[in-house]
């Protein structure tokens, strides 16, 4: 269950990534969608890497 878990938040991640390059080509660059698309990003790769540290302390993998 928990792999699971890391593996949709690395799935969000990647979305979060090519969404973010389709706002960066269609808006030219003009818009917020972009920096937020990437804050999310950011935010995801936050809880995976907590996730991880939690999985690694708690022989979780």
């Amino acid at each position: 269950m928990f792999k699971l878990l890391v593996l949709i938040v690395f799935a969000g991640i990647v979305i979060s990534l090519f969404s973010a390059l389709y706002f960066l080509i269609k808006d030219s660059g003009s818009s917020q969608r972009t920096v937020n698309t990437l804050a999310v990003r950011v935010a995801l790769s936050l809880l995976l890497v907590g996730l991880l540290l939690f999985g690694f302390y708690s022989d979780q993998f």
